[in-house]
């Protein structure tokens, strides 16, 4: 039988690759296996509605078609439904889509869907109501996700030239954990959370997370003095910042974080103001979805 399957499409993400993706999809995609249809989102977190609906209705796969934000919303409209999500990586960062060696290419990644590999991941549940399925964060790298916000152009380039123009100024803060229980105090410039190893452009934050261990990957990062930074991110892109004098890392299962004094989360890439307490749990293997299997 085919697997009925609803294609969601982002028409502003990141790189404009998706301009075509009708063409592509019908070009690429195997329609022995599949019986599709489109939808073209239309509002912020229009991407979820979309997915929930088409939960509910019967469908069998849903694909996320653009950037980080977008798969984020298609997995929160699918968590726990037993619902395929595949992924067309169109945004910038695309940190799921690499962790799971997703085709960048959007031909390629139609061509992935046809093998029907399919894999179950974890996702991450933020304060009882928001969802993370890569990677999230507090402290310096929320900051700079804030400020995207306000961005109109995406990608790389954008992202590191409001790195290095707010590097200086941003100063560690102080953060209280609860690690599974166990109370932390720690200065830090930023503190990720992840499911995923990296944020994307391949930019590591988690050098061993995997995707469905039942764990949170927590990363505690001291401010890299500026003549450190040469030595210190070259190892978040060969992904051994585990080796870094400057980084903490642990495991659990749920983290408790209070002192988030700029109240700014980055979630799968998108900043979002969740306040100064925040509480992050995993849950295991909640999200279905079709994969590399390389």
């Amino acid at each position: 039988m085919k697997q009925k399957t609803l294609f969601i499409i982002n028409p502003v993400s990141g790189t404009g690759r998706q301009k075509n993706i009708e063409t592509v999809i019908r070009e690429n995609l195997n329609q022995d296996l599949f019986d599709y249809s489109v939808r073209y989102t239309e509002h912020i977190h229009h991407g979820c509605e979309l997915a929930r609906e088409a939960a509910n209705q019967g469908f069998d796969c849903v694909v996320a078609v653009g950037g980080d934000g977008s798969v984020n919303d298609v997995a929160q409209g699918l968590k726990d439904s037993g619902v395929h999500m595949g992924i067309i990586p169109c945004g910038s960062g695309n940190g799921l889509a690499r962790t799971l060696k997703i085709p960048l290419r959007p031909a390629l990644a139609v061509q992935n869907l046809n093998k029907l590999h399919s894999q179950t991941i974890d996702s991450i549940v933020i304060n009882d109501k928001y969802l993370s399925v890569n990677a999230s964060g507090v402290g310096f790298d929320a900051y700079i996700a804030r400020l995207l916000k306000a961005v109109k152009k995406r990608g790389f380039k954008a992202y590191s030239s409001l790195f290095f123009r707010e590097y200086a100024s941003y100063q560690n803060c102080n953060y209280h954990l609860t690690v599974d229980g166990r109370s932390l105090k720690r200065k830090a410039w930023f503190i990720a959370i992840a499911n995923g190893r990296q944020y994307g452009y391949n930019l590591s934050v988690a050098p061993k997370a995997q995707l469905a261990d039942g764990l949170l990957d927590i990363t505690i990062i001291d401010k890299v003095p500026i003549d450190h930074l040469p030595i210190t991110a070259p190892l978040a892109f060969m992904n051994l910042l585990d080796h870094s004098q400057h980084v903490e890392m642990f495991r659990a299962k749920e983290v408790h974080i209070e002192g988030n004094l700029d109240k700014w989360v980055n979630i799968d890439g998108e900043g979002e103001n969740l306040g100064d307490d925040l509480h992050f749990v995993v849950h295991p293997k909640s999200v279905k979805l079709y994969a590399s299997n390389k």
